[in-house]
Formats: C-alpha cells, sequence, structure tokens
C-alpha cells in the first residue's frame, strides 16, 4: 500500500480543503503536524517533516500545497530520507504581493531538481503565485505541469470538494514514480 504525507499551507486545510476530504476518506493518509498551522516555523516544519517521514512505513508520496511546496524543497536538500513523489499544488511566489511575512524564512528556494518524482498543479489566476512562477518551478525541479484553468489558490475556497480531478493527478503521479 502506498503511504502519503498530507502538508497543508499555512491555515493547516481545514475540513472543507481537498486536503482534508482526502485525509478523512484515506487511511493511508497522515497529516504531518508542525506545532503552529497559523505562525510556521522553518526549522519546526522541516522537523515535523522530517518526523512525519521517519514514521512512515515505506517512502511515502507527499502531498502539499502552498508554502509546504517551498518546505519540500528545502526539507529533500538536508534529508535524504528516501520519498516516492511529491504532488505541489499552489506554489507561492515569495515576491507575491500577497506573500506573508511569516513566510519569508520558506522563500531562498534552494537550486536544482528535487530528487524524487514530481508534480506541480497550478491555476491560471492564483494570487499567491502566477502560472508563470510555477512553470518556473517546474522547471527548476524536474517537475512535470499541469494547469487545471481558474481555481484561484487550490483551496477550499476554489469550490473543488473532494477534487476527484486532482485525486486523479495523484494516481498517476504514483503509478508513473
Amino acid at each position: 500500500m502506498t503511504h502519503f504525507i498530507i502538508l497543508p499551507g499555512s491555515g493547516g486545510s481545514g475540513p472543507a480543503h481537498w486536503q482534508s476530504r482526502w485525509e478523512s476518506a484515506n487511511p493511508a493518509m497522515r497529516r504531518f503536524q508542525p506545532s503552529s498551522w497559523d505562525l510556521p516555523d522553518f526549522t519546526d516544519w522541516l522537523a515535523a517533516l522530517e518526523g512525519a517521514v521517519i514514521a512512515a512505513p515505506e517512502p511515502p508520496v507527499l502531498v502539499a500545497h502552498s508554502l509546504s511546496c517551498l518546505l519540500i524543497a528545502h526539507w529533500q536538500k538536508i534529508s535524504r530520507r528516501p520519498v516516492k513523489a511529491a504532488l505541489l499544488v499552489g506554489v507561492p511566489d515569495p515576491a507575491s504581493a500577497v506573500f506573508p511575512g511569516y513566510g519569508m524564512a520558506f522563500a531562498r528556494i534552494p537550486e536544482g531538481r528535487l530528487r524524487f518524482a514530481s508534480l506541480v498543479v497550478t491555476s491560471t489566476d492564483d494570487p499567491y503565485g502566477s502560472q508563470e512562477y510555477a512553470e518556473a518551478r517546474a522547471r527548476q525541479w524536474g517537475s512535470r505541469l499541469t494547469v487545471i484553468g481558474s481555481f484561484g489558490h487550490i483551496n477550499a475556497d476554489s469550490g473543488l470538494g473532494d477534487w476527484p480531478e486532482g485525486f486523479a493527478l495523484l494516481e498517476g503521479l504514483v503509478s508513473e514514480a
């Protein structure tokens, strides 16, 4: 069985968010647990991700939203723990006008490719990161890219519900990894 680690962005992805819905529906999905969702501490989030990967019974698939996409880029440079793949949804641009100040510790994105298969998913109207920014990150990280249309930050406010199309993207990533 494939194991998944859910990595919400700041705020923690409430019950209406597709990440929370997937987690509720699938016992193989576990959420990483940093000390604070509302005031992300970079070092704490790195440690929480490391702990979640260590606790996984096999190399997991990381399912990240927003700030956690940047977290993964940092973590995979300092950890050698095996990961099967990563779904990176709504990658935020630290230079955007709405990027929160508390997230600036995550902003200096390491250069180079990710060391595992990955898929960046973006929308055409994300206020936290443009399609062009997502395309640049996908190129840098060696990730495939999927543009899903006009769905804002691809969060609970996007009206995606269980987001079966996103789950199909995740299944495709897992089958190719």
